[in-house]
């Protein structure tokens, strides 16, 4: 069976409350012999942690653009605390999620790029790598890093091939996953086919993202169907599209992966 690790998935949110370590045992069974959990805000900084411990996996402690706003004045204060707590900490493996996002109506741009900025300064002190929210920021995203010396994961990447290459030159792994699923997607499965295959990682973003054979649309919604909970035991299958849409085996691709996700997040080494 080939070992998969999901770069991105977020355990600690309230659809997993109820069977968050069934979540994960599902997974294991299926091959994902990892995780990195990332946070989102404060107050979810002792849940990750907690769960990657409980579970063998990893975390990432950082604030999320869509966070920002309701994020307080201390809050980069309490995130360099808290970096700096758990420095010794071999599951502490990144600063994330962090980044931003020009899609979603009604966020304060300029507080999410105060927040970026900060962020970005917190991972060069202290020294890790970045798991990143791109959503319609690249350019801006990728303007800011080219004053730091930091790498990472671009996750759940969506944007253009001559985005993708300037994030794989500053040394960043690009996260794919359910999208790559829906033939709908063309930009997104073009660029994970022709992106060379030392740039990809794997990822589900669970609960989000799910795969098409998830996903409710709003009719199958509004007739009573629930959405679907995306969850890291769905990975194996989406590698499987993957590899098929790239014209490789999954082996191939399982062993490529890993290799990148370690480049991209180096503690992740000595816990696989």
């Amino acid at each position: 069976m080939a070992a998969w690790i999901d770069t991105h998935c977020h355990l600690d949110a309230p659809e997993f409350s109820v069977d968050a370590a069934a979540v994960r045992e599902r997974a294991r069974a299926g091959g994902v012999v990892h995780c990195v959990v990332p946070a989102v805000e404060v107050a979810n900084f002792d849940a990750v942690r907690a769960l990657a411990h409980a579970e063998g996996d990893s975390y990432a402690l950082g604030i999320h653009p869509m966070c920002t706003g309701r994020a307080g004045g201390d809050d980069i204060d309490r995130l360099d605390a808290a970096l700096a707590a758990h420095r010794d900490d071999p599951r502490l493996v990144a600063v994330g999620e962090i980044g931003l996002d020009y899609f979603v109506p009604g966020l304060d741009s300029a507080r999410q790029e105060l927040f970026y900025r900060e962020q970005l300064a917190l991972a060069h002190k202290h020294g890790l790598p970045v798991i990143l929210h791109v959503r319609r920021s690249a350019d801006q995203l990728l303007k800011q890093l080219r004053r730091h010396d930091l790498a990472g994961i671009a996750h759940a990447f969506n944007g253009s091939a001559q985005q993708a290459g300037e994030f794989v030159k500053l040394g960043f792994r690009l996260g794919f996953g359910g999208t790559v699923t829906f033939e709908r997607a063309q930009q997104v499965r073009r660029l994970a086919c022709d992106l060379p295959l030392h740039a990809l990682v794997l990822e589900t973003d669970s609960p989000d993202i799910p795969p098409h054979w998830v996903y409710r649309t709003a009719q199958e919604r509004a007739d009573g169907q629930p959405q679907g909970r995306n969850e890291p035991g769905e990975l194996p299958r989406i590698a499987q599209e993957l590899a098929a849409l790239r014209g490789i085996s999954t082996g191939e691709l399982a062993q490529a992966t890993r290799a990148n996700a370690i480049a991209a997040l180096p503690r992740l080494a000595a816990l696989l």
